[in-house]
């Protein structure tokens, strides 16, 4: 393989895996960055909970050669969303995702609404993927049409409160600002702290 692409348990959407419980294999991407980075010897692509600039820095530091941004670019105009969908969110003030199964089969993270709650209680039937997938369609499909996100699967990551409204360049651009940025920060302050660790010894 050419490169690795390590998904934390904060990514939005579907798993990266099916292997065994999802619930156990939500390891965040900060953790799971740095022990891929320190187990293979090819590029590992960090991917999860990303997004901005900051974050971009903070994996390339932890030895990541590139980030992988999804929810970030999902309130663009340039995305499939629909406007209701965007809007949400764009509305989301802080970490109001949760994982189901009950609109694909397959575990996938997505805001919180009506649906999601609903369906949390264990008679809810789920079918296996795709079926519980075809099962939703006509459903999520409707509430779009209807203005409502309240039965729609909004998948998102859990930094999803810092999504922005942008052209898809403005936002390439402005994240590319910010890492650099980040980065030119955290070399300012490794320059003003050693001579006070100097000092103390």
């Amino acid at each position: 393989m050419d490169f690795v692409v390590a998904q934390g348990g904060e990514a939005g959407g579907h798993r990266g895996t099916w292997t065994r419980d999802p619930q156990a294999a939500l390891t965040g991407t900060l953790a799971l960055v740095r022990l891929l980075v320190q187990k293979l010897d090819v590029p590992v692509v960090a991917a999860g909970g990303i997004m901005d600039g900051a974050g971009v820095a903070a994996v390339l530091a932890l030895g990541a050669q590139a980030a992988q941004l999804g929810t970030a670019f999902i309130p663009c105009p340039e995305s499939a969303a629909t406007e209701v969908y965007r809007a949400a969110l764009l509305a989301a003030t802080e970490d109001e995702t949760s994982l189901t199964d009950k609109f694909s089969g397959k575990p996938a993270r997505g805001l919180r609404n009506r649906y999601m709650r609903e369906t949390e209680q264990r008679d809810f039937p789920r079918l296996p993927f795709p079926a519980q997938n075809q099962l939703t369609a006509k459903l999520r499909t409707a509430s779009g049409q209807a203005g409502s996100p309240e039965l729609m699967a909004l998948w998102c990551g859990q930094a999803v409160a810092l999504s922005r409204r942008m052209p898809a360049g403005e936002l390439v651009r402005a994240v590319e600002r910010e890492a650099l940025e980040a980065i030119d920060r955290l070399g300012q302050r490794r320059v003003t702290s050693t001579p006070q660790r100097q000092h103390g010894t």
